[in-house]
């Protein structure tokens, strides 16, 4: 009787909820292992971490008080974004070669709030979008909450990360409305080839899709200079979304704007910043001090984005010479972004690994299937950290994935 009136219950409580929600909400093994190490006040590599203020990266207290100007007391909404907020967004890409009107630039939170207004613009419930694979697991839960259903595309690596077009095109369906490009991938580091770029929009054109290009991390090539390739470089045959923001442009993170640039065919591009307006005007996401502050924000930010570019690219080049002295492990090509791809032998399961960096040396890393990589094994690693404590972090990962029996090489 008892375990009836449980099941009954749980049922229930079940049935209050959307299954837009995870029913189950509790944290997988590495989660529980980092909370506790956590509150035993371990010191722990992270070699997890993205945000660009827990390692050092901030602007000073001088510009951050360009928060407070006068002007933020009044409130004036405008949905898209206020005018000259957007005027520093086309003057930010103007600094990277980059000619956009900023009437074609729409203002966010984020490239998440940015992703919720596009599945809503462009998704009915049940409509499908597809998504690179492996790539950042956030657009599982994005679309699942906006009732989108998520189709993978392969990126299958070849020397360098490429993008399976065959794969694209079986995803291609009357109820497919968009399809998204991460450029470059989170955490593959790919930039989209010139010809598959092309081959996509041709494609989306055809299917009467639209493009969304995520080009967060898109000031932060390897090989040098202000910027990668960019979907911004030449005219897009199919509506064109692309992705930008505070959070990697200039590593502010906690102040909270994106942007979104419409592009494509002009009737395309002005029907849809119609529809925008609508969507923007129910929300109105975006606070009035961000807006005011991001001209001085964006321009003075750019130090901090060539102090971030340096670091990451010294952190890379000191994990490939790492990578040497340890023969069972390959470091995958990166043309840029903020990840690198470590692959290792798989003795055993990418948890276990993760696992024992955690508890024998204090070593924080993702394992590949976070990324729905297609096998195993497979290491991601973020290249932000101060570089003495990347180093040895990345030191002790490579001993303990490459060693016989998990036992650390002594060094």
């Amino acid at each position: 009787m008892v375990e009836n009136v449980t099941r009954t219950r749980r049922r229930f409580f079940h049935a209050m909820f959307s299954t837009r929600v995870p029913a189950d909400l509790v944290s997988n093994r590495v989660g529980r292992a980092v909370g506790r190490l956590r509150s035993q006040r371990v010191d722990l590599i992270d070699l997890t971490e993205a945000n660009p203020t827990a390692v050092g990266f901030r602007l000073s207290t001088r510009l951050l008080s360009e928060l407070s100007r006068p002007e933020v007391a009044v409130h004036a909404p405008v949905p898209l974004g206020l005018p000259e907020a957007r005027a520093a967004v086309a003057a930010h890409l103007e600094r990277q070669q980059l000619n956009v009107a900023p009437g074609r630039i729409i203002l966010t939170t984020g490239s998440s709030d940015a992703y919720g207004h596009l599945f809503k613009l462009l998704c009915d419930p049940g409509d499908a979008v597809l998504v690179p694979q492996p790539s950042y697991p956030l657009f599982e839960h994005l679309t699942r909450l906006d009732g989108v259903r998520c189709i993978v595309y392969r990126l299958e690596y070849h020397g360098r990360w490429e993008i399976d077009l065959p794969s694209l095109r079986e995803g291609l369906t009357a109820r497919t409305r968009a399809v998204l490009v991460v450029n470059p991938n989170n955490p593959t580091g790919s930039f989209v080839a010139p010809r598959d770029l092309e081959a996509i929009s041709s494609l989306c054109r055809a299917h009467e899709a639209a493009l969304v290009v995520d080009e967060v991390f898109g000031m932060y090539p390897m090989s040098g200079g202000w910027r990668g390739p960019s979907v911004l470089d030449r005219p897009m045959e199919a509506l064109t979304f692309t992705l930008g923001g505070l959070s990697k442009a200039v590593g502010l993170p906690q102040l909270k704007l994106g942007w979104v640039v419409a592009g494509g065919p002009q009737p395309l591009v002005e029907r849809a910043l119609g529809r925008l307006e609508f969507i923007c005007d129910a929300y109105l996401s975006v606070g009035t001090p961000v807006q005011i502050a991001a001209a001085r924000l964006l321009e003075e930010g750019e130090a901090v984005t060539r102090r971030i570019a340096t670091r990451v690219r010294a952190n890379h080049d000191a994990l490939r010479r790492l990578v040497r002295d340890f023969p069972a492990a390959q470091l995958l090509a990166v043309d840029g972004g903020w990840y690198a791809v470590v692959q290792i032998p798989a003795t055993k399961p990418e948890e276990a690994i993760v696992l024992e960096l955690l508890e024998q040396d204090h070593v924080l890393v993702h394992p590949g299937y976070f990324f729905d990589f297609p096998r195993e094994a497979f290491l991601v690693v973020s290249l932000l950290q101060e570089r003495d404590r990347f180093v040895e972090g990345a030191t002790r990962m490579l001993a303990r994935a490459t060693s016989p029996g998990g036992r650390v090489f002594s060094r």
